[in-house]
Formats: structure tokens, C-alpha cells, sequence
């Protein structure tokens, strides 16, 4: 699986890295300022890392056409997942994207005799900017976007107390940048809303022995630019708790991002995920690559 994902991934980066550098004297792009296409979320939305923002992928502005891809690997005490995908963006109005997720079940899978055992899950992703501008004006941009998940190994899911293997999210989202906002330095700010009953984001399926409803849960990021090309910032995202079997903890991260230039972002971040799948304490680093025009 892993090979697999990184044959795949190594040519959806040539491809996008071929793209950004090749004429396109019909297809103008590259009009939005540095990062404001922001970095891309494990679930394959623009974004941070661990929740959706207000902005589109790539860096297509009005009458242009913006496209990126990532990889990520995260590697937390006793799991690891990799997640890896793609995302476009129209007239920097709508944004569809696409990942595939793979989470290795490592200490737990061991304890009960699956070794390499993995739970995948495929994302499709819709966003649509609303109203408002990231950076002009008095409002900040707003984007509601819905989130397709499908489990493709339901079977330890299904065991533990999961309802189904599939399910829609939707949220919404407001994110502002302000200009030389705090010390002459530029800062940002991102809120979600989500209505969603996903179990550890869906890889644990969705719904529970404790409830199959959806709940409204809230997600946030903000940070600040050290420099044109260097952020410093912090993600929060809260958790429905559906099953007996473990609790689920919120999630946070700390990131810092950094954008040479617009065809290459790269984000390093400390995660911690509480307890996951029963075992508690799970911290670690995640690393994520973004190639995007």
C-alpha cells in the first residue's frame, strides 16, 4: 500500500510541478499573494492541518484556475497515518478535492495479532467560497464546504460499534488575515463550524453504540508570520464521542509553515490526538509537502 501511494504520489507531484512551470498563455494563474492559499489538511481541503479554512487551493484568483497536491505523514506514539491527495480550484469560487487516508494500526494492531493492518479511507471534498475577501475589506472570506468519506475496512470499525461505513460532512468556515495585525507582523485567524458524527475523522466509521446523531462541533487555527515566507500557528478541533469503546479526544497541533515560493509549501507540526482506539497519550510529529500553482 505504502509503495503504492508513493508511486502515485511521486507522479501526481511531477505532474503538478510540470504544470506550474510550463506556459499556459490561456489559463492565467499565480494572481494571489503568497500562502493565501494556505496549506492542505490531511482530509484534502486548503487549509492547516487537522481543519478545513475559508480558503481555496492553489493560487487561481477571479478568471483563473488554481491546483495543488500533498503528501503528509503523521507519527504519533503508538499510530501513524499517511494521507496524501489532490485539489482544484475554479475562479477562486470553488474547490473539489480528493484523498486517500491510511492509518497503520501499529501497537494495537500488534496486541491483536495484525501486524501491518491498516484502515483506509477515501475523501471527496466540495468547498464554495461565499462571501467576503481574505485580506481586503471589512469581513473576512467565508466558504461552506461538505466532505464524502467512505471506509474502505470497515470490519474493525463495525466490531467496535460503528454504524456505518460511509457518511457527508458538512462545515463552514470564516478566516481573515490582517496586515501588519500585531508587533508589524501579519496574522491570521480561522473558525469551523462541523457538523459531523465521524469517528477519529472516520476511520473508525461514523456513529456509535452511544449515538448515531450528528453534532456541531467547533474548529479553529491562528498564527502569525514571522516572515513573508514563515508562519507560526496553532489548529484545535473538537470531537463527537459516539462509542463505548474509546473515548474520543480533541484534537490539537502547533505548526510552523513555510512557503519559498507559490509552487511549494511545507508544513512540521507537534500533534496531540489524546487517546485513540483506546491507547492514551498520542503525540507526535507530523510532516506535510504541498505543490500547488
Amino acid at each position: 500500500m505504502r509503495q503504492m501511494a508513493g508511486r502515485l504520489l511521486g507522479a501526481v507531484l511531477l505532474l503538478l510541478a510540470g504544470a506550474a512551470s510550463a506556459e499556459m498563455p490561456r489559463l492565467p494563474h499565480n494572481s494571489r499573494i503568497l500562502a493565501t492559499g494556505g496549506a492542505t489538511m490531511i482530509e484534502g481541503a486548503a487549509g492547516g492541518g487537522i481543519v478545513p479554512w475559508a480558503v481555496l487551493a492553489g493560487y487561481g484568483s477571479s478568471d483563473e484556475v488554481g491546483a495543488s497536491g500533498f503528501y503528509t505523514h503523521v507519527d504519533l506514539k503508538d499510530y501513524s497515518l499517511d494521507a496524501f491527495g489532490v485539489a482544484a480550484s475554479w475562479h477562486n469560487r470553488v474547490e473539489v478535492s480528493l484523498a486517500r487516508q491510511a492509518f497503520d494500526l501499529g501497537t494495537l494492531g500488534r496486541a491483536l495479532g495484525l501486524d501491518d493492518h491498516e484502515l483506509r479511507q477515501n475523501i471527496l471534498g466540495v468547498k464554495l467560497r461565499l462571501s467576503g475577501d481574505l485580506i481586503y475589506g471589512r469581513w473576512p472570506q467565508v466558504a461552506a464546504g461538505m466532505q464524502y468519506k467512505h471506509n474502505l475496512d470497515f470490519g474493525i470499525p463495525d466490531a467496535v460499534g460503528a454504524r456505518h461505513d460511509d457518511d457527508v460532512e458538512l462545515y463552514i468556515s470564516a478566516a481573515k488575515l490582517w496586515l501588519a495585525g500585531l508587533f508589524e507582523r501579519n496574522v491570521f485567524g480561522n473558525l469551523t463550524l462541523r457538523w459531523s458524527r465521524a469517528n477519529q475523522g472516520g476511520l473508525l466509521g461514523f456513529g456509535g453504540d452511544r449515538g448515531d446523531g450528528r453534532e456541531l462541533l467547533v474548529e479553529g487555527a491562528a498564527g502569525i508570520f514571522l516572515t513573508r515566507h514563515i508562519a507560526l500557528g496553532g489548529e484545535y478541533r473538537q470531537q463527537p464521542d459516539k462509542l463505548s469503546f474509546s473515548p474520543q479526544s480533541d484534537w490539537f497541533d502547533a505548526f510552523v509553515a513555510v512557503f519559498p515560493n507559490k509552487h511549494l509549501s511545507l508544513v512540521a507540526a507537534y500533534a496531540d490526538l489524546g487517546t485513540v482506539a483506546t491507547l492514551p497519550g498520542q503525540r507526535g510529529w507530523y510532516l506535510s509537502l504541498q505543490l500547488a500553482f
